[in-house]
């Protein structure tokens, strides 16, 4: 699977395509008022990637073993430093409500974060160039 984002800015406006496979999308972030950026910084979009990550991958699991959710609620939170430090202590809540035991909602959860592809792809530290 080929993903790919790309942002263009001008002082007349901004836009954020992201495409999986050639399908592209557009998800609507408005810029800074200044015109010079985005609204939303990078971090913010990284911790939504996480949480969206793992709603996806919940569902999809959930499928796996036959449980039906009747919804998920999962915040995802985290510290910046210094200007080029990485982010430290991300952690996130996950809260799913489903048809289903607390034991196999607590299963669904653990499995869910041994897959979520983009925490995997944080913990391991990819080298991007």
């Amino acid at each position: 699977m080929r993903i790919e984002a790309r942002v263009s800015n001008t002082g007349s406006g901004h836009t954020l395509e992201v495409s999986t496979d050639g399908c592209p999308q557009s998800i609507t972030i408005l810029p800074k008022a200044s015109g010079k950026g985005s609204s939303a910084n990078g971090g913010e979009l990284l911790f939504a990637a996480l949480a969206t990550c793992f709603c996806n991958d919940l569902y999809c699991e959930a499928a796996k073993r036959n449980l039906r959710i009747r919804g998920v609620d999962i915040e995802v939170a985290g510290t910046f430093g210094k200007v080029g430090e990485p982010a430290q202590d991300i952690s996130y809540r996950v809260k799913v409500e489903a048809e289903a035991t607390a034991s196999a909602i607590d299963e669904l959860i653990r499995a869910t974060d041994v897959v979520a592809e983009i925490h995997n792809t944080v913990r391991s530290a990819t080298h991007v160039c």
